[in-house]
């Protein structure tokens, strides 16, 4: 199945599709980072990605969920995106670049203008992809990522004439 076939779907944060993305991501930070980082899965209400100013999808084959994003207001112009996560049974098929992708496009129509993310220091995939879909470092790329904490990224969006 390629990506183009996958079901892209906004949803609540409580909404029950949402656990697998959840207790993976969780399942991650902690292997990565150690039990603190379930704080970091802790640190947000739920409405906060919730519209007006959120927004949480998934892309789910058939009927369930394999990869998803989010982000939530940062400030009047900028979305940060929170969340990302491909499941690990479906990675290398692109479907990070899809999820950010449907972010960035709904952070448009939601009249934001910029988004801001961080990454940990231990997901050189995450770095990686940032990278390549054209997000700006806003930190020195050959320091060691272990020396500088989160790893801050921004990206300019285009600007979307509602008015005709």
């Amino acid at each position: 199945m390629t990506v183009n076939q996958l079901e892209v779907r906004r949803v609540d944060p409580a909404d029950p599709l949402t656990g697998p993305m959840m207790a993976e991501l969780t399942h991650e930070y902690v292997t990565r980072y150690g039990e603190d980082a379930r704080q970091e899965m802790a640190r947000y209400p739920t409405e906060v990605f919730r519209p007006p100013d959120g927004t949480l999808l998934l892309l789910l084959e058939d009927g369930v969920p394999i990869a998803g994003g989010a982000f939530k207001r940062y400030d009047g112009r900028t979305a940060e995106l929170k969340r990302i996560w491909t499941g690990s049974a479906h990675r290398r098929r692109g479907l990070g670049r899809r999820v950010v992708a449907e972010l960035e496009r709904e952070a448009v129509a939601l009249g934001y203008r910029r988004l801001y993310l961080t990454t940990g220091p231990r997901q050189p995939e995450a770095k990686a992809l940032y990278l390549v879909l054209g997000y700006t470092p806003l930190f020195d790329v050959s320091a060691d990522p272990l020396t500088i904490g989160p790893l801050p990224f921004e990206k300019s969006l285009p600007f979307e004439n509602t008015t005709s």
